[in-house]
């Protein structure tokens, strides 16, 4: 069992179907992205099917027929082929959030299901062109890591793992993001992407090792959201407990000025979080956990290639 004392949360949905045209333009933006924000130069053996094409030259026998260029073809009357440049050879290294908050949704889907998603991308992605994928899990009952393998193997490793699913509620002294990232660190000996898979809850002590990683490799920082989180609704007394530490409060949720305050510190947090990501210079995708999250994605690397560019 890769990750004891975790348990697949109540009312888990799953991510649902992926359409392969959005996990193709996630490629293209992700890649780019990486391109942009990492030093260096760790080309793949050989001619391969990256995004920057490299020749474009009349067919020739044993050519893969698959790289046919079709304008090429029409316009000179001979068949031509489209090479690549290949993409970078790259370790991917998923920090994911298990903790219980988490198991939180309120809309199409959980948190964790969200999350999810977006990390089985991320692993059908780094396997594709011969990367490999590696997992710092926080917020569980104990530290997991996952280290980095290629093709078939390193992505089942990873999706056992998401289907093991979250912590319990209760999950004092786990460990935090901050100390997974700087466990990271340790581990990341090798230029590669970051991705960050959370809902950033845990809001102590990870600026310092995400401007270490920022330093050597792309980092990127997916923030999984419920939109119930922003708003409180008006349904009369509640009695409410916050499942990382147990506490148990209750409040009357029909108080105009409770439901402005909550929604105030929700959106000063938020703007918090994406200011200081910004200052660290780390892309920042937003995902909902109502949204059709795998479009969310994609426009959301795309902006942040953008952003990164300016």
């Amino acid at each position: 069992m890769p990750a004891p004392g975790l348990q697949p949360p109540a009312g888990r949905q799953g991510p649902g179907a992926v359409p392969r045209s959005i996990i193709d333009a996630i490629d293209v933006q992700l890649v780019r992205l990486v391109a942009h924000s990492l030093p260096g130069d760790r080309r793949a053996v050989g001619v391969g099917r990256g995004t920057e094409l490299a020749q474009l030259r009349p067919y020739e026998a044993g050519d893969d027929v698959r790289h046919l260029d079709a304008a090429a073809t029409a316009r000179t009357g001979q068949p031509h082929v489209r090479l690549h440049v290949p993409e970078r050879t790259l370790t991917t290294w998923v920090v994911l959030d298990v903790s219980p908050s988490m198991a939180f949704g309120t809309a199409a889907r959980l948190k964790a299901d969200v999350a999810e998603g977006a990390v089985l991308v991320l692993g059908r992605l780094a396997v594709r062109r011969a990367g490999s994928i590696g997992v710092v899990a926080f917020g569980g009952p104990s530290p997991i890591m996952l280290p980095p393998r290629g093709a078939r193997p390193g992505f089942a490793a990873v999706r056992d793992l998401l289907a093991a699913g979250i912590a319990p509620d209760g999950g004092v002294g786990a460990e935090s993001l901050g100390a997974a990232l700087a466990r990271l660190s340790i581990l990341a000996r090798r230029p590669s992407l970051v991705a960050i898979v959370s809902d950033f809850r845990d809001e102590q002590g990870w600026s310092r090792p995400v401007a270490v990683l920022g330093a050597r490799h792309a980092v990127v920082a997916i923030e999984i959201h419920d939109p119930r989180e922003s708003a409180l609704p008006s349904v009369g007394r509640l009695a409410l407990i916050d499942p990382e530490s147990g506490e148990r409060i209750e409040v009357d949720s029909a108080s105009p000025r409770l439901r402005e305050r909550f929604a105030a510190l929700e959106r000063e947090r938020r703007e918090g979080l994406r200011a200081e990501l910004r200052r660290l210079r780390v892309a920042h995708v937003a995902l909902d956990t109502a949204g059709h999250w795998p479009v969310e994605l994609a426009h959301g690397l795309l902006a942040a290639r953008e952003r990164a560019r300016r």
